[in-house]
């Protein structure tokens, strides 16, 4: 009987080290893709920052539609 209970035991703990570098893992892989997201965010931004700041240059701020 005490036998059959380290067996289970055992058992449970191989299967739950298993179930934490599973775990682990794919923490690190969504940590990798939040890094890439941020990133790929941050260019975005500044794209759109330089575009407006381009765009500003040569238009004025308030320009009346040309069908009034």
């Amino acid at each position: 009987m005490l036998e059959e209970r380290l067996v289970n035991i055992e058992t449970k703990i191989t299967f739950q080290e298993d179930l934490i570098e599973e775990l682990n893992k794919t923490v690190y892989q969504q940590q990798n893709r939040l890094d890439r997201l941020e990133r790929i965010c941050e260019s975005l931004v500044r794209h759109i920052e330089s575009l407006e700041e381009a765009g500003s240059e040569g238009m004025p701020a308030v320009e009346r539609p040309p069908h009034y």
